[in-house]
């Protein structure tokens, strides 16, 4: 594989956004600290956001090996 096909798979793919970063906001009471009562009502919304950074970290880091072993060879 070519390093220019290899540019033109990576800026094929979506852009994600994961839903960590809005519900954080939302876990911020007036006073700027994490309100303990939003964090209990959010609580499925707040493992299920947890989860998926998780899944794109490790999704990233395979991502990141392939294309060093990808360069090295």
């Amino acid at each position: 594989m070519e390093p220019k096909d290899l540019i033109t798979i990576l800026k094929a793919l979506p852009k994600t956004r994961l839903r960590i970063f809005p519900l954080a906001h939302e876990l911020v009471g007036e006073d700027g600290k994490v309100d303990p009562k939003k964090i209990a009502f959010y609580q499925k919304e707040l493992e299920e956001a947890v989860e998926e950074a998780k899944a794109y970290s490790e999704a990233t880091k395979e991502a990141v090996r392939c294309l060093i072993e990808l360069g090295q060879s």
